[in-house]
């Protein structure tokens, strides 16, 4: 099919594995020479494409599209991402495009010590806050699903798509 690309919800462990020929680097991928970009939008496993994403990549289905799979989870955080350039005439009522994170909205942290916990977005404090490691950084308050209020950098949380 000439494919250049592929984004699915999930992909197990052992098909990427087989895919690549050996196991993917823990904190920097996208310098592999597979000629294919793979995007995965859940994670690892047995996992659908959220209803949401499906939709806005269907939406847009004919399109140019751009796609980086580069991934580094060191400073200087680097996310798969993909560019559908396009005027805005063409995005229907439903198909509501982010406009970042505010207050509500729903958030997952990806860093311990609240790894994998969903929230939603209490705060967004203007003023640096200095963390454990003595860095100065933008926090976010989060209110987690079990009740907690919790302050993270920003950089360890990711918009949820409802």
């Amino acid at each position: 099919m000439h494919a250049k690309g592929i984004i699915a919800g999930g992909v197990k462990r052992h098909d990427l594995r087989e895919f690549m020929g050996r196991d993917i680097g823990v904190a920097i991928t996208g310098e592999e020479k597979l000629g294919l970009t793979l995007i995965i939008t859940e994670g690892f496993g047995r996992m659908a494409m959220s209803k949401r994403t499906f939709q806005l990549l269907k939406h847009f289905e004919g399109h140019m599209a751009c796609m980086s799979g580069a991934t580094q989870i060191r400073a200087g955080v680097l996310r798969p991402e993909v560019i559908i350039p396009h005027d805005g005439s063409s995005v229907s009522d439903e198909i509501k495009l982010s406009g970042g994170m505010v207050q509500g909205t729903s958030v997952r942290l990806i860093r311990e010590p609240y790894f994998g916990s969903l929230g939603r977005v209490v705060r967004l404090p203007v003023d640096l806050k200095r963390i454990e490691t003595q860095s100065l950084v933008r926090v976010v308050e989060v209110q987690l699903e079990n009740g907690d209020l919790v302050t993270v950098p920003r950089a360890n949380v990711e918009i949820m798509e409802e």
